[in-house]
C-alpha cells in the first residue's frame, strides 16, 4: 500500500490505497476514487452495446471469440465494453496501485449477475506493455491503447479523475514507441482511443477513423 509523504512545502501528498465499505479506493487531497463497473450496465445493454464506436472500430471478421490486448489498461472501462461483446481481453497495467484497483473492481463486478459474464473474459497482466508485447505467446487479433488525454479543464470529472491517475501514471511520453510496438505484435489491428480533434499518436495516419462528438478511435491494418 502507498501512503502519503510530504516532499516539501506545496508538494502535493502521494495518492494512497484505502479499504472502503464500496471497495479499495484511491485517496488524497479530498479526492476519492475507485474502479466501478456498475455504472457501466446502460452501456451494456444489448441495443446499446453494438453501437459503441469502441466495439464497432474493434470487430474483427471472421473471429468467433476474438481477442484483445489493452496495452494501457487504467480502470478497464473500455476494456468492459469489449469483454461485454465477447471479446477476450488481457488487461496490461504496469502500475500496481492502478492494478490492485483494477482487480478491486473486476471482484466486485464479479458478484453482479449482469457482469459476471463480461469480467469472466478478463484478464489482469500487471507488466509494461513495452515489455510484453514483443514476448506475447499468442498474437492478439486486436492491440488496444488508450495514452490518456491531456487533462481538460473546462471538465471538472474529467479533471478530478485524472488528477490523481497522472500522479500515478503520467500519459504517455513515448507514444511511438508504444505503436511501433502494438504493430510489431503482429495484430489483425490497431486500435487508438484520441480526443475527437486531438492529433494522431506519433503523427501516423490510421487506416481509417471512428468518431464520435468526443472521442475518435483511430484504427490501423498492419500490412501482412
Amino acid at each position: 500500500m502507498r501512503e502519503s509523504r510530504e516532499e516539501g512545502a506545496g508538494a502535493m501528498p502521494v495518492p494512497e490505497l484505502r479499504e472502503t465499505d464500496e471497495g479499495l479506493a484511491l485517496v488524497a487531497d479530498g479526492m476519492e476514487l475507485r474502479g466501478d463497473f456498475s455504472r457501466m450496465l446502460p452501456r451494456l445493454r444489448a441495443d446499446r452495446l453494438g453501437r459503441e464506436l469502441l466495439v464497432r472500430a474493434a470487430r474483427v471478421k471472421g473471429a468467433d471469440a476474438p481477442t484483445v490486448f489493452d496495452a494501457t489498461a487504467g480502470l478497464g472501462e473500455d476494456s468492459l465494453l469489449l469483454a461485454a461483446a465477447g471479446f477476450e481481453v488481457t488487461l496490461c497495467e504496469h502500475d500496481a496501485t492502478i492494478a490492485a484497483l483494477l482487480r478491486d473492481a473486476m471482484a466486485r463486478a464479479a458478484e453482479i449477475p449482469k457482469l459476471a459474464g463480461a469480467v469472466g473474459r478478463m484478464r489482469v497482466l500487471e507488466a509494461d506493455s513495452l515489455e510484453v508485447l514483443p514476448s506475447l505467446a499468442q498474437v492478439p487479433d486486436v492491440v488496444y491503447l488508450d495514452p490518456m488525454f491531456p487533462a481538460r479543464t473546462k471538465s471538472a470529472a474529467v479533471k478530478k479523475k485524472f488528477q490523481l491517475l497522472h500522479r500515478l501514471e503520467p500519459p504517455c511520453e513515448d507514444a511511438e514507441a508504444l505503436l511501433r510496438a502494438a504493430v510489431g505484435a503482429g495484430p489483425r489491428k490497431v486500435v487508438i482511443k484520441r480526443p475527437v480533434k486531438g492529433p494522431l499518436l506519433a503523427g501516423i495516419k490510421p487506416s481509417y477513423s471512428l468518431a464520435g462528438k468526443a472521442v475518435r478511435y483511430d484504427v490501423i491494418v498492419p500490412v501482412r
